[in-house]
Order: structure tokens, then C-alpha cells, then sequence
């Protein structure tokens, strides 16, 4: 099996800072680090280090080359990257001294892919595999309908959150994540809890308490609780979490073995300062004491 991601490219602009910058306020930071990120990206370096097969489709600009060699050394599968004439999406993240973040996101490429690039892409999917998207891209409703056309189980991380994105794209899912206040906000856009919008596996993440699981077909619900570490960065954790629980699904795991399993992979990001470049691979997932 496979996993399609329809997914953003970013470079990731890291300040660290003694706090998050309040309104009108100036602060020197203590460093700057330049490296791999998006949502998408994220993604797809998670999943391929937990051992999936990933394809990555998505767009940079013509400064850009340096984020599919990136991915490609990640193990990602990079065929369906297109070149375009905007300039590749970047990020500025600034990160406190506790790891919490704040980040301006410039879409930039991420919005630019052609849909012909899309469906050649797709044309290569099989029935069963996976395809995940995230809103930080153009096509996703598109993609969504394609994805379900083609007997794909289609997946969508609803971040950063926009309702309407969300709701574009609800009648095609199989699987939705989401943290917390996404879910807040996409219950009062519809008028329906995540759980009840008639989708087969809805995961809330909790933050430090966990995520939870909805199963859509018998209505049980189940908790897995975070691990216990010292966070230094949670940026890249979320996409981290939700690489590796597709991953463990496209490898045949059930849902709790692939959210433990992702749990571990988030729980170790947090400790790392970066984002696409700094996910941990299986082999220390797994080794990996808490």
C-alpha cells in the first residue's frame, strides 16, 4: 500500500525567543534556524520514517529545489513535486523558552499546483491506499473527490483550521484529525460534534492529556494518553502524530497500535528543536524510553 499526500512545502524561519511577542512588542532573538517544514512536508517525513511508502504531491517555486532534495533524502517520493513560477511557501516561527510557538505562514507555491498535476498524480494510486491532505494547499475538495472516486481512504488533518475548507471536503472523508479547538470551531460552523458527522475514525488531539478516537462505524471511543517528557519545541508534533497513526493504518496496524505508536513518535518530537528535519524514524521511536 501507499500513502498520497497532498501536501505544503515550506521553509521553516525558527526564532528563539525568551516569549511569544505580544501586540506591538520587539524582541531580539536568541538564534535563527532555516530548515524543512510545512504540514505536508511533516507529514510526509513522518510516514516515510515509520516506514510507509510516500508520495508527496505538492508545488515549489523556483527557489525550491533544495526542499524535494530534502525530501527526497527523507525517503519521500518526490515524482509529483511541480516547479512553479511563485515563490516556494515559508514560514516564520517564533518559539519560547517553554516550546510553546507562534507562526506566520506565507502559502506562496503551496496554492500555485496545477490541477493536471493533481490527477496525473492520483493516476497512480491504487484502490485502498491512502490520501491526506492538510489546508495549507489549493485542491483539497478536488483532490478529496478524486480520492474517493478511485476507492482511495481519504484523510484530512483540518489544519490551519478554516471551516469552510473543512466543510468543502467533509462528504468525501474516511478520516479526520484535528486538535481541540479545531474541534470547537468545526462544531459551531456545522452544528454537529466531529464525532457525529457520519465519518468512519474522527482522532481529537489532546495535547499533554493525549488524543482520543471516535470509531464512526461502532461508536467507541478510546483514549491513548501522551507520554510524559519535557517539551523544548512542539512545533512539527501534531503533523509528527498524525504521519505515524497513517503510516501504522497503511501498514496494516489497528487504530490504538498505530495511535500508541504515534504517541511515542510526538512524545520524542517535542524534545527536539526543528521540524522536517529533526522527526524521529521508527527504529528510535521504538527504542525510545519514557
Amino acid at each position: 500500500m501507499a500513502i498520497w499526500n497532498l501536501g505544503s512545502i515550506n521553509a521553516d524561519l525558527v526564532y528563539a525567543l525568551p516569549h511569544l511577542p505580544a501586540a506591538g512588542e520587539t524582541l531580539a532573538a536568541y538564534s535563527l534556524d532555516k530548515g524543512l517544514g510545512g504540514k505536508g512536508a511533516n507529514m510526509s517525513v513522518a510516514a516515510a520514517r515509520a516506514g510507509s511508502r510516500c508520495s508527496h504531491i505538492g508545488a515549489v517555486g523556483p527557489d525550491g529545489a533544495w526542499a524535494v532534495e530534502r525530501l527526497m533524502e527523507y525517503g519521500v517520493d518526490t515524482r509529483h513535486i511541480a516547479s512553479v513560477d511563485t515563490p516556494t511557501g515559508h514560514a516564520v516561527i517564533a518559539v519560547d523558552t517553554a516550546g510553546e510557538n507562534q507562526i506566520i505562514l506565507f502559502p506562496g507555491a503551496n496554492r500555485a499546483l496545477p490541477e493536471q498535476a493533481l490527477g496525473i498524480a492520483l493516476s497512480e494510486a491504487d484502490a485502498g491506499d491512502i490520501l491526506v491532505m492538510q489546508n495549507e494547499t489549493c485542491l483539497q475538495a478536488e483532490a478529496a473527490r478524486m480520492g474517493r472516486d478511485l476507492g482511495l481512504r481519504v484523510a484530512y488533518a483540518a489544519a490551519p483550521f478554516d471551516a469552510a475548507s473543512v466543510q468543502a471536503v467533509l462528504p468525501f472523508l474516511d478520516f479526520l484529525i484535528l486538535n481541540e479547538v479545531e474541534a470547537q470551531q468545526l462544531e459551531a460552523a456545522t452544528g454537529k460534534a466531529p464525532q457525529d458527522l457520519g465519518i468512519k475514525d474522527v482522532i481529537i488531539t489532546l495535547g499533554a492529556k493525549g488524543a482520543r478516537h471516535f470509531d464512526g462505524e461502532t461508536g467507541a471511543v478510546r483514549d491513548v494518553p501522551a507520554l510524559p517528557v519535557t517539551p523544548v519545541d512542539t512545533t512539527g508534533a501534531g503533523d509528527t502524530f498524525t504521519g505515524y497513526v497513517l503510516s501504522g493504518l497503511d501498514r496494516g496496524l489497528p487504530m490504538p497500535q498505530a495511535m500508541a505508536l504515534a504517541a511515542r513518535a510526538g512524545a520524542l518530537m517535542v524534545t527536539r528543536h526543528g521540524t522536517a528535519d529533526v522527526i524521529p524514524d521508527l527504529k528510535d521511536v521504538q527504542d525510545a524510553r519514557f
